[in-house]
């Protein structure tokens, strides 16, 4: 008998490119009827010598911050574990609960309140820099940027919009890195990605992070495939999981086709189950 949840995909062979992840991926798209082609596209690498971490955390001590931005519940814990390296945990947390601190989303928020760390303001979904912004502005008589010594957690790579848009509310801005992502130590399963998207043999690609499309098009530029996956891209699904990673498609050049009702995997997958056959029966009568 067939179920709701296996009629989706109905056998399409749909490319995740997730890596921390990956197997919980796998699993769902076949529950959902998919043929699951899961290449690992990136890895967490901790800066090992983070000086802007370190600076942060003498700044943040001295009482040189009024407010601290988490973009990430990833990013919150790795930043507490570097300042930990020269300040006892108990001076980092009982300054952070002196201070306005802002969260992004879920993650961050919970992170901070399991260590009771009180959250001014907290970002919507769906969890842009534009909803950071839009909700600080909102609270602008809590928590007022102007003159104020802001510092930013970021996420990989620097959040341009979100900086800019801070000072130009009159925030004295600091951009604190704490991990940065670099490909996966063994790339051979998203070369190989490469080539079945270049052979037209992947209907679905799902991108859950920015990122994973930046190193798509790196190895695909260097294996001399950028303008065949660009073209595949054309013709499968491409389903988005929100709207940051949308707009980096879209620098790419790359149209996403959808976007889930909620930025989440459930809902990415079941929702690109739902409309993947009347997506690809529009692409391919145009192609």
């Amino acid at each position: 008998m067939t179920t709701e949840a296996t009629k989706g995909f109905s056998g399409l062979s749909v490319l995740s490119l997730e890596s921390r992840r990956g197997p919980e991926m796998g699993k769902l798209i076949a529950s959902y009827g998919g043929q699951a082609i899961v290449a690992p596209s990136m890895r967490e690498v901790p800066l090992e010598t983070n000086t802007e971490a370190l600076a942060f955390a003498t700044k943040l001590l001295c009482g040189e911050f009024d407010v601290v931005i988490f973009l990430t519940g990833v990013g919150t814990r790795a930043l507490a574990r570097v300042v930990e390296t020269i300040y006892p945990a108990s001076e980092y947390l009982a300054r952070l609960r002196d201070i306005a601190v802002i969260a992004r989303g879920p993650k961050p928020l919970a992170v901070l309140r399991e260590w009771n760390v009180p959250v001014a303001v907290v970002a919507p979904e769906p969890n842009t820099w534009r909803e950071v912004l839009r909700a600080l502005d909102e609270n602008a008589a809590a928590v007022p940027l102007k003159g104020r010594r802001v510092a930013v957690q970021e996420y990989g790579v620097t959040n341009g919009d979100l900086v800019d848009g801070l000072r130009k509310r009159g925030a004295l801005v600091t951009s604190v890195p704490v991990y940065e992502w670099a490909l996966p130590e063994d790339t051979g399963p998203l070369r190989a990605a490469i080539v079945a998207l270049a052979r037209n043999e992947i209907d679905v690609v799902l991108f859950t992070t920015a990122t994973q499309a930046d190193h798509l098009l790196q190895i695909a530029a260097e294996m001399k495939r950028e303008d065949s996956v660009r073209l595949a891209l054309s013709r499968v699904v491409v389903a988005s999981i929100g709207p940051t990673t949308s707009e980096r498609l879209r620098e790419h050049r790359i149209e996403p086709d959808m976007e889930p009702s909620h930025p989440r995997m459930g809902f990415l997958v079941s929702e690109a189950a739902e409309r993947c056959a009347g997506i690809l029966q529009k692409k391919r009568a145009h192609a």
